[in-house]
């Protein structure tokens, strides 16, 4: 059994030197021939059966001392390597590389030598083969390296086109994009301009054909098949190599290379489906980067468009990114605030904090934290308004219960009094105390009609008629019975003969009116003078006519410039004293001006000569076209 198994593998052993493609040649010690396998056969011209047992007839006579000294090496103990000459057996000589070794077997002893020969030439073609290659993957490198420096997908894709000719020679070259069923050429290389976007049905075209296989790369040279590629404007096509590029896994567009002058051939083939694996590399990082870039522009649009002010800050606080809402509303822009910290406290991550800057402005402030970055996002928006409504409604219940309350309690004591000592009171102080009543009693309806009417003007439901009427005898009728109000003021009234009519709500006027007379008595408490005063004025209004000014004085105790504009607005007195002193809940002259706009007119205050107040009414006036309608 033991003989059989090494008789096996040198028969094995024989086989495997037999079939190599070098031409190995086994000499004994005296150089005669033990071993000729086929590939010396093919080298040398002579057969197995002519050589075995004899001295080979291959070593030139010039080169036998050379050969002799080889040998002689190669006892010694060397291996030798050496480019050298040889006969065939057509008296040709050609080079070769012979590499000559001891021929040994288990034992030491030294039974021959082996010598294997190639052909220098193919040395040459390997070195020539792998310079090439080398020189292509140079090509390739570096045509990689210019496509991936594009981020632009369209560059990217003209790219390709343009590096397909390049590395495979093609005479022409394209890149489709697969979009459903349909091919789309997205870019072109020595291609007419004209074909770029043609389109092509997916299934009937080489890419579908290509798909279908589930290889990567095609070449194509049935002139039926090369027909049906609508692109094909190319003189003298005979073949086309294509390539499948993938982005993701999938395919998403093909590389056409056309060739009309030379053949392709595998080495062609291999760089257009490495091409080919780069570009959907190329191509996917484009797409990638559009995306970044979209998506930057979006959230730029929303950073930017944000009525509310936004900030990012990095993880030491200081603010690297500031909308321009963030610069409105804090009067601090990008320029002055980048680099540095928000000029408000910020708030903990996930809360809300409310601030007021210097500027008087309220903001409300929330964060959140980016957990991979450390950074962190600030959102901020005005709620002032906001402030100073919740402001306004908590002076405003505060003002109406102690308003209300004070009418009320007066009401009911004087009302008490005649209950329980009616029988007791003499008639003139029956009289004083249902006088009373009754004063308190309108007191109270006029301050719920300001209450009312002050609510519906802040909501801008306020609604007035707009009419031709008679603003004289307006003044006449609000003031006929003023003086007997006080005995300590004089009302003195003065009006041209032909007063001009003018247009507006004449219930609306009558309001205003009475609340700028109420205002004179009330605010000149020592009494004096209180003069009312009409006159036409010309000015520059819609219809050119000008209107009618009404004014108000009185002897009282003013208002101060920085307070003149002030008064009109919703429950504001002069100082903290002035409800104490004179009551009310602040609402009047704020009524009067929506009442005197709303009908197309004014009112303003103004200090008097010689002291006190002015109050000037404007209104306009009145054309022989005005229609009766509803403001």
């Amino acid at each position: 059994m033991g003989d059989e198994k090494v008789e096996s593998d040198d028969s094995i052993a024989w086989a495997v030197l037999d079939s190599s493609p070098n031409a190995i040649v086994a000499l004994d010690r005296d150089q005669t021939v033990l071993f000729w396998n086929a590939a010396a056969e093919r080298l040398f011209g002579w057969s197995a059966e002519e050589m075995l047992g004899r001295r080979p007839p291959i070593v030139p006579h010039e080169l036998t001392a050379e050969h002799n000294a080889v040998l002689e090496r190669v006892r010694t103990g060397d291996e030798v390597s050496l480019r050298t000459k040889r006969f065939r057996r057509d008296g040709g000589l050609i080079g070769v590389r012979a590499d000559i070794s001891a021929l040994r077997y288990s034992s030491a002893a030294m039974l021959g030598y082996v010598c294997v020969y190639h052909l220098v030439q193919d040395d040459e073609d390997a070195r020539h083969r792998g310079a090439q290659r080398e020189r292509l993957v140079r090509r390739l490198t570096n045509v990689v390296g210019d496509i991936n420096s594009e981020l632009e997908l369209p560059a990217v894709l003209d790219r390709i086109a343009a590096s397909l000719t390049e590395l495979t020679g093609a005479d022409a070259g394209g890149f489709v994009l697969i979009e459903g069923e349909r091919l789309r050429l997205v870019s072109r290389h020595r291609l007419p301009a004209s074909l770029r976007d043609a389109t092509a049905d997916l299934r009937t075209s080489l890419v579908g054909k290509l798909l279908r296989t589930g290889k990567t790369v095609l070449l194509e040279t049935q002139e039926q098949e090369i027909g049906k590629l609508i692109w094909a404007e190319l003189p003298g096509l005979h073949s086309i190599a294509l390539g499948i590029a993938a982005v993701g896994g999938r395919p998403y567009g093909a590389l056409y290379a056309l060739f009309s002058r030379r053949k392709p051939g595998h080495v062609e083939l291999e760089l257009l489906e490495l091409l080919a694996g780069h570009a959907g590399i190329a191509v996917g990082n484009a797409m990638a980067y559009q995306d970044v870039l979209r998506q930057r522009a979006h959230e730029r649009a929303v950073f930017d468009a944000s009525a509310d002010g936004i900030a990012v800050l990095d993880r030491n606080g200081v603010v690297i990114q500031w909308n321009p809402a963030a610069g409105e509303l804090t009067g601090h822009h990008a320029g002055v605030v980048l680099g540095g910290p928000p000029p408000f406290p910020l708030p903990a991550p996930g809360e809300k904090a409310t601030f007021q800057l210097p500027s008087g402005v309220w903001l409300d402030v929330v964060s959140a934290e980016i957990p991979e970055t450390g950074e962190i996002v600030v959102d901020f928006r005005d709620v002032t308004r906001a402030k100073e409504l919740e402001e306004a409604k908590d002076l405003f219940l505060a003002i109406t219960s102690h308003e209300l309350r004070t009418p009320i309690t007066v009401v009911r004591g004087f009302a008490g009094t005649l209950d329980a000592r009616w029988d007791m009171m003499t008639d003139a102080e029956r009289r004083a105390a249902v006088h009373t009543i009754a004063e308190r009693a309108r007191s109270l309806g006029r301050l719920m009609d300001h209450l009312l009417l002050g609510a519906r003007t802040g909501a801008e439901e306020l609604a007035v008629r707009a009419e031709r009427f008679d603003l004289g005898e307006l003044v006449h009728r609000a003031t006929l019975g003023m003086p007997a109000l006080s005995a300590g003021h004089k009302v003195e009234v003065v009006l041209p003969d032909e007063l001009p009519k003018v247009v507006g709500d004449p219930l609306a006027t009558d309001i205003m009116l009475g609340q700028l007379l109420d205002n004179a008595f009330k605010y000149s408490p020592d009494g004096g003078l209180v003069r009312v005063e009409a006159w036409p004025e010309a000015g520059p209004d819609l219809d050119g006519y000008g209107g009618v000014v009404v004014v108000v004085d009185d002897e009282g105790v003013g208002i101060a410039a920085a307070d003149r504009e002030r008064i009109f607005e919703r429950f504001v007195q002069l100082d903290s004293g002035d409800r104490r002193r004179f009551g009310g809940v602040g609402l009047g002259l704020y009524i009067v001006r929506n009442l005197a706009r709303a009908q197309g007119g004014d009112v303003s205050a103004h200090p008097r000569p010689g002291g006190g107040t002015r109050m000037r009414l404007f209104l306009p006036r009145a054309t022989t076209s005005t229609d009766i309608r509803e403001g």
